[in-house]
């Protein structure tokens, strides 16, 4: 008997120009409500007329970047998923702009197992970003060949120190009722 996914139930939605990849997801997330858009503007319309547990977003082809600054500010946890625009600098701009995780499209097969970690991680308060890099660090590595942090080298040295992603997590709280409500 299959166990029931952590993400059963649970509200998502999938941005992706690519209709093969948004039926993908919805097979492997077959447990949750799953609303797809295939272009950049009936994601931002589905994103300010709804709520949603997670967000994931392709970014090359619906202007990805910008969806994501429009989920986080709605305060919606938002995983990039990606094949094309798999590089340092595009996940460099993905971590400062709030996304909880970016995975690479040959993940697709594992989506509910990789979803299912980084999703408890972040209600746990946990730093998803540390489980992507443990799970996928050498996949990074690999993809992007010896020495891809040193550009950046500042940056990814506190990362690695700490896996708080300072400017990323300041701009999720800005938009999270909870702890701006406080004064905080």
């Amino acid at each position: 008997m299959k166990n029931k996914s952590y993400l059963a139930g649970k509200h998502i939605l999938a941005v992706d120009d690519e209709p093969d990849v948004l039926e993908s997801i919805q097979d492997v997330l077959e447990d949750s409500v799953i609303d797809c858009a295939g272009d950049y503007r009936s994601a931002s319309e589905k994103l300010k007329n709804n709520r949603y547990d997670l967000v994931i977003l392709d970014i090359m082809g619906v202007d990805g970047l910008k969806l994501l600054e429009e989920s986080v500010a709605r305060n919606f946890p938002t995983v990039m998923l990606t094949a094309h625009a798999i590089d340092p600098d595009t996940l460099l701009a993905c971590v400062r702009k709030g996304a909880i995780s970016y995975l690479p499209k040959e993940t697709l097969p594992e989506l509910d197992q990789l979803l299912t970690a980084l999703f408890k991680a972040h209600e746990q308060g946990e730093p998803p970003w540390k489980l992507l890099f443990d799970k996928l660090g050498d996949f990074f590595d690999e993809r992007f060949g010896p020495g891809w942090k040193d550009k950046e080298k500042a940056f990814w040295s506190e990362f690695d120190r700490t896996y708080q992603i300072g400017k990323g997590i300041q701009e999720r709280i800005k938009h999270d009722d909870r702890i701006s409500s406080k004064g905080i």
